[in-house]
């Protein structure tokens, strides 16, 4: 019997907000039971950091310079062939509930499910908009519950048929709106502040101290929960978007200035003269609505688990649980993603099928979310077409990883100096221990682009004696040989995918050798 395969998809959920990996910032029991009884897999990186073109990597299995989702401003082609379509074709039912973020309309809706329903853009969190075959219509309540509603009614009509599930949330993502039955969690503790909050930048590419992604100074107030003011951008913070009059940013306080702030939900007033001080309570006030965001996503992994368990589907069901990225949580003093660094790289995987995945098993293998569609095409013992560039993570979940398993990962980010957080552009490799990144900071004519005339730079970290990625060495002549060698991978790995580079390896050679 070919199992049915339930893929559970949030948005910007890191990998240290699941307690299943041991940072003990929350504690999420649900998600942790798929880790219990399952595999958490501690190496799967995204192939660019940012929802759409995850997203489109994910459902196509191709790089995204192929499937030509670059940015948040390209839509996927639905008359392209996809992993829904092949499961469709090779006798699944197949279903899509929650945010789709591929673009909308005749050319870019969902194709390949027999049932499907998204959110428009990014979704409402409270009584949201659906788009569906037959039109668009809100459904109250909250978007999180309702997503799983959905998907719980598509699994009961699907009892006699295999099915192929995708339930993608909206949540976490920004302006985090928790449901209010959590908001009682964290009130009266402080969350631990990371260790790198306070990064000056130094020893990296100038890209890491141009991005407008500071808690200090980059978030709005609708972020924190806090009452948008009246007032100049001087008094109250710039505009986050010149054309977004109504959301400005909470500016980062400076020495001699004093700055009140009012809660949104209580009214109360929190007075600061301090300016370390207020980034940490904004700090506090964003890890807070985060990590109650998150909790609602927990409550409802385990209605899903609950239910196949009531109706006998569990043992023959594959459950996967993963964000579309992963997220900075304060580290470097950042939130968002976007960058080829670790927090944001790093995509949490729990999975579950007892009839193959051993119970509380681990892996540490690089695997890429362009191998997320031959594997579900794998299970369901249908071919893998080779039009799809990813590998099938099969032996790797159920802990028999062949020798020629490649442990190395690619990365681009093409939305360089994009108008709200100016991330620059970059493609680079992480293998097993070594990261090498290459900003080459160039538009290309990609929308949602933005030129600026940054020069190119390279950076080589070593994840294992710096885990915090806080020492470039690119230039440090004790790591010329290892700046060679992840450069010939980086070059490999580019010709294999079809990849067109930026950088001149045989420049960049004799320049190491002068």
């Amino acid at each position: 019997m070919r199992p049915n395969i339930i893929f559970i998809m949030s948005d910007d959920h890191a990998a240290r907000a699941i307690s299943a990996y041991g940072a003990g910032l929350n504690h999420t029991p649900n998600l942790d039971r798929l880790a219990r009884e399952g595999m958490r897999h501690d190496a799967v990186y995204v192939t660019n950091s940012i929802c759409t073109p995850s997203r489109a990597a994910i459902l196509t299995g191709t790089y995204n310079h192929v499937n030509c989702v670059t940015t948040l401003h390209t839509e996927i082609d639905n008359r392209l062939p996809n992993v829904a379509k092949h499961l469709r074709r090779g006798g699944y039912r197949t279903g899509m509930f929650g945010k789709w973020h591929m673009g909308e309309g005749p050319a870019h809706n969902p194709t390949g499910f027999d049932d499907w329903a998204v959110v428009p853009g990014q979704g409402d969190y409270w009584d949201p908009k659906f788009i569906f075959p037959d039109g668009k219509r809100r459904i109250p309540g909250y978007a999180t519950d309702i997503i799983t509603d959905l998907s719980l009614k598509f699994i009961e009509e699907s009892e006699r048929q295999p099915f192929f599930l995708m339930c993608h949330h909206k949540a976490p993502h920004r302006n985090f709106e928790p449901h209010p039955k959590y908001n009682h969690l964290w009130a009266g503790e402080d969350i631990p502040l990371p260790e790198t909050f306070n990064d000056d930048y130094s020893n990296r590419a100038a890209a890491a101290a141009a991005a407008k992604m500071r808690i200090r100074s980059d978030m709005n107030y609708e972020d924190l929960g806090l009452v948008t003011p009246p007032g100049p951008a001087s008094k109250v913070g710039p505009l986050m978007l010149d054309f977004i009059p109504w959301m400005r940013k909470v500016p980062d306080l400076q020495p001699g200035e004093t700055i009140t702030v009012i809660c949104a939900e209580t009214g109360e007033n929190f007075t600061f003269n301090d300016p370390q001080k207020f980034a940490e309570f904004k700090y506090q006030r964003y890890m807070k609505r985060y990590l109650r965001t998150v909790q609602s996503i927990d409550e409802n992994v385990g209605r899903l688990l609950d239910y196949l368990d009531a109706k006998g589907l569990a043992e023959n069901t594959i459950v996967i649980y993963t964000s579309d990225q992963g997220f900075f949580l304060g580290e470097h003093g950042w939130f968002d993603k976007r960058f080829m660094y670790e927090e944001s790289l790093q995509m949490p995987f729990l999975t579950r099928y007892p009839a193959a995945i051993k119970p509380g098993s681990t892996s540490k293998d690089i695997a890429c979310n362009v191998d997320f569609a031959p594997t579900f095409l794998d299970y369901a013992g249908l071919p893998i077409p080779s039009y799809m560039q990813g590998r099938s993570m099969r032996p790797v979940l159920e802990s028999s990883t062949p020798g020629d398993w490649e442990q190395l990962t690619y990365h681009r980010y093409w939305m360089h100096n994009d108008d709200i957080h100016e991330a620059w552009a970059h493609y680079g490799l992480r293998d097993e221990r070594y990261k090498l990144i290459y900003w080459y900071n160039d538009d290309l004519g990609q929308l949602g682009a933005r030129p600026n005339g940054a020069p190119p730079e390279w950076e080589l970290f070593d994840c294992e004696k710096d885990p915090h990625e806080l020492i470039n060495v690119a230039d440090d002549p004790a790591y010329a040989a290892i700046f060679r060698h992840m450069l010939a991978k980086l070059d490999a790995k580019m010709a294999e995918i079809g990849d067109v580079p930026e950088h001149d390896s045989a420049l960049v050679l004799r320049e190491l050798a002068a």
